[in-house]
C-alpha cells in the first residue's frame, strides 16, 4: 500500500481528476494549500507599495492505491498537470503502514478497495 501526496497548480485540478477516472481511480481527498518551490513567488504592487508573495496557491491531492494502482495513479496526475512550466508540481510517493475501514473494520488493502 503506498500514499501518493501531490501538489498541482488549482486550475490543473478538474483535469487531473478527469485522468484519474480513466485510471479508474475514484477516492482521493484534495485540500488547498500555500507553498513554493523554483517559482519562488513574484511581486505584485499594492496602492504603490510593492509585496513579495512567496507562498503561492497550490492543491494537495492525497490518494492511496494498492501497489498495482501506482503507477496508473501517477501517470494520471502527470497526464492531467503537466503544462511544461516551472510550477506544474510534486509527486510524493510514501509507504503505507496500514489502513482501517471505519464501517467495516476491515484492514489492510481490502480497506483501501
Amino acid at each position: 500500500m503506498k500514499l501518493i501526496i501531490a501538489y498541482i497548480q488549482p486550475e490543473k485540478l478538474n483535469d487531473v481528476k478527469q485522468e484519474l477516472y480513466r485510471a479508474e481511480v475514484f477516492k482521493m481527498s484534495v485540500t488547498n494549500a500555500l507553498g513554493c518551490g523554483q517559482q519562488k513567488g513574484y511581486t505584485e504592487s499594492y496602492r504603490g507599495v510593492p509585496i513579495e508573495v512567496n507562498l503561492l496557491k497550490k492543491v494537495r491531492l492525497e490518494i492511496a492505491v494498492n501497489e498495482d494502482f501506482v503507477q496508473p495513479t501517477v501517470d494520471a496526475i502527470i497526464a492531467g498537470a503537466r503544462t511544461g512550466q516551472i510550477g506544474d508540481g510534486k509527486i510524493f510517493i510514501v509507504e503505507l503502514a496500514a489502513c482501517v475501514r471505519i464501517r467495516t473494520g476491515e484492514s489492510g488493502s481490502v480497506a483501501i478497495g
